[in-house]
């Protein structure tokens, strides 16, 4: 970026998202002032340590002062009390936005707790890994990602688009929907898969000494990645599912319905009925990856290369 596109970004939590959205600000240009708040003495100090922002707060409404923009990266459930605690000192213009994975419920929350003079434009980042904490955030999270927007319709059409263009600037691709279409979506592409891969590991894990702990020791690719999966963070997910139940029921119940259907087809021997299934669900599969969601790599790319032990003189090396 030749001219950064906010004088003064605030950030509140440094998380996974937070982090990457820091690094991103920072090694692209795209703010001149990066203020960063967390409620722990030891993550703040981390964050400064990492020099993610420029200035660093453990009081969220000291760290928005003269804020253009400022992007609430916190677990979803604490939305409501984080905007009541920053609401006095956002400046006139701010816009205020956040990277919850559910839309309708943030809404609720926060905006009673905003000011008339701030613009609200509730946003998602459907980017991420099971890895959480400063440490864990990096400049291509978002590369080739999508963010969701869901401005409210009384929303400042040019404060959408001035946090598209951060978005973009970070590699995301952007689109804009509203919250309640938003939560349904992610529902079934994000949330019930989730739901799913907890309770299979937690099936596993009770089932360790039934099996002797072959679950864990015999491990294959689909169990491997479910725990991949279900190793994200708790409090996050916690919220999500309390926030987003209603869309999470909906689609829950009709995962529930296939899978009676999948039962039914398995006990009866109906093998056309299963190639059928598994045809469809392999183009899916295709599809994603031609759409550049995901590789065809070994183990979908997160293998890392295995550094060669041996120098060119034919030594071992360090």
């Amino acid at each position: 970026m030749t001219e950064p596109l906010f004088d003064k970004i605030a950030l509140i939590g440094i998380g996974l998202i937070g982090s990457s959205i820091a690094i991103n600000i920072r090694d692209r240009g795209l703010a001149r002032e990066v203020a960063i708040a967390t409620r722990r003495e030891a993550t703040l100090a981390r964050a400064e340590e990492l020099r993610l922002g420029t200035s660093y707060h453990l009081d969220p409404a000291e760290a928005v002062r003269d804020a253009d923009l400022v992007i609430l990266c916190l677990p979803v459930g604490s939305c409501g009390a984080a905007a009541a605690a920053i609401a006095p000192n956002l400046k006139p213009g701010a816009i205020v936005s956040d990277v919850g994975s559910v839309k309708k419920a943030v809404v609720d929350q926060m905006q009673p707790h905003l000011p008339r003079h701030v613009h609200f434009v509730p946003g998602h980042p459907i980017a991420g890994t099971e890895q959480s904490g400063p440490d864990a955030g990096f400049l291509e999270l978002f590369e080739n990602r999508w963010t969701i927007l869901t401005p409210l319709p009384d929303t400042d059409e040019a404060a959408t688009e001035r946090l598209r263009a951060l978005w973009l600037a970070s590699g995301a691709m952007v689109e804009v929907m509203t919250p309640e279409h938003h939560d349904l979506v992610l529902a079934i592409v994000s949330h019930v898969p989730h739901l799913i891969a907890y309770n299979i590991v937690g099936t596993a894990a009770d089932l360790e000494t039934v099996t002797q702990s072959e679950v864990i020791k015999f491990s294959a690719s689909g169990f491997r990645d479910f725990t991949r999966i279900a190793a994200s963070d708790p409090t996050m997910w916690r919220d999500i599912f309390l926030t987003n139940r209603e869309a999470v029921l909906e689609m829950l119940s009709r995962f529930s319905e296939d899978l009676a259907s999948l039962q039914r087809a398995i006990r009866w021997g109906d093998g056309d009925a299963l190639f059928d299934l598994f045809t469809r669900t392999r183009a899916i599969r295709r599809s994603i990856v031609q759409a550049g969601q995901d590789t065809e790599e070994a183990n979908f790319g997160r293998l890392k290369p295995r550094k060669d032990p041996w120098n060119e003189k034919g030594v071992p090396g360090e």
